[in-house]
């Protein structure tokens, strides 16, 4: 199983000077996404966002520039909101991080958990979901063929068109990432298009059901469920012990879940509500590195996923400690993993 990160790149939305506040993120992004690659994780996500809380409006550019800084790890958006962009366009920049990097780029494309992207760029959310079927039609089109022809209610057709640069890795990886929808779940394994799911609540194992459905729909167009991959991207942090890591995490989670919230209608969080969320059945991997190996090998169990994606540079987490999490994650957690899965590999 791949073990990686993602964010959003948060900023404070009151910052006085955002210019200020955006460029120390994103030097502290660059860092983490260095160090994450030096301790041996495999995979680094960056989420698109258009709000002031998030910094990462251009995922492929922070990428790119974190591609020739980093040997190994795997790079990608988490996502890429394809409703409101130009599948022609993300293409090619995401061909071209895959090129700086020597073939280590992917795109991860969903509709996004924010709606603010559509009337900046000028769509109307009427056409929510056409536009993100028509948009990743066209996508998986330009990924399979360098002179595209494509037709469809939302944009201008594409007659004969070639699609420049083409991409190290071919086809390009393109995975699908939800939030729980059935719907959803069920056209990204008829496509036959890896699928990441987002559980940042409730009890993960409720979720399970969707992978089953997930792998019961590729079957059923004619894709062997089995050269599918999967992936659960969560919260949480590590510390040296579970008191620390919550202590330690818990605002930051706060201030963000509050912060959303408020703006959904939902109840706000507390500490007791955290505290059980990160107990074995809840949704935030929070603990020691034991705690926290032990929590992803149970859920690997349930979901036989093939990727785990964790969120621990959230609302305002310090960088100092986000570095340590991420630190003990490769050092500590990521040997633990992979140590009890090849144990039950060689076992089974």
């Amino acid at each position: 199983m791949e073990l990686g990160l993602y964010t959003f790149a948060d900023v404070d939305p009151n910052a006085a000077n955002k210019g200020l506040e955006a460029k120390r993120r994103v030097d502290e992004l660059l860092e983490e996404i260095q160090l994450a690659d030096e301790v041996g994780l495999d995979v680094f996500g960056l989420g698109e966002h258009h709000r002031p809380d998030y910094m990462a409006s251009s995922p492929a550019t922070i990428l790119a520039a974190a591609a020739v800084k980093t040997k190994n790890i795997r790079l990608t958006s988490a996502v890429s909101v394809l409703s409101s962009d130009d599948p022609v366009r993300v293409f090619q920049q995401f061909a071209t991080v895959d090129l700086l990097s020597g073939g280590r780029v992917e795109m991860m494309a969903g509709r996004g958990s924010f709606i603010e992207s559509f009337p900046l760029f000028g769509y109307d959310l009427e056409d929510y979901d056409l536009l993100f079927a028509e948009k990743l039609q066209l996508l998986m089109e330009i990924r399979e063929n360098e002179v595209v022809s494509w037709q469809g209610e939302t944009r201008k057709p594409i007659q004969g068109r070639g699609v420049y640069p083409r991409p190290l890795q071919d086809p390009l990886p393109l995975w699908i990432a939800v939030g729980g929808t059935p719907q959803s779940v069920a056209r990204a394994g008829a496509l036959g298009l890896p699928l990441a799911l987002a559980i940042i609540g409730g009890e993960p194992h409720r979720f399970a059901p969707l992978f089953n459905l997930y792998r019961q729909s590729a079957e059923r167009t004619g894709t062997d469920p089995s050269l599918l991959k999967t992936s659960i991207n969560v919260h949480g942090f590590i510390h040296e012990t579970d008191q620390s890591a919550a202590d330690i995490f818990y605002e930051p989670q706060a201030v963000v879940m509050n912060r959303i919230g408020r703006e959904r209608g939902w109840g706000p969080t507390n500490r007791a509500h955290f505290d059980a969320s990160r107990g074995p059945q809840g949704a935030l991997f929070v603990g020691s590195p034991e705690t926290v190996a032990e929590k992803i090998i149970a859920h690997h169990k349930i979901f036989k996923n093939d990727r785990f994606l964790l969120q621990m540079a959230i609302g305002p987490m310090p960088h100092k400690e986000i570095m340590k999490g991420i630190e003990l994650y490769g050092s500590k957690v990521a040997p633990l993993v992979r140590e009890a899965l090849t144990a039950n590999t060689l076992g089974a």
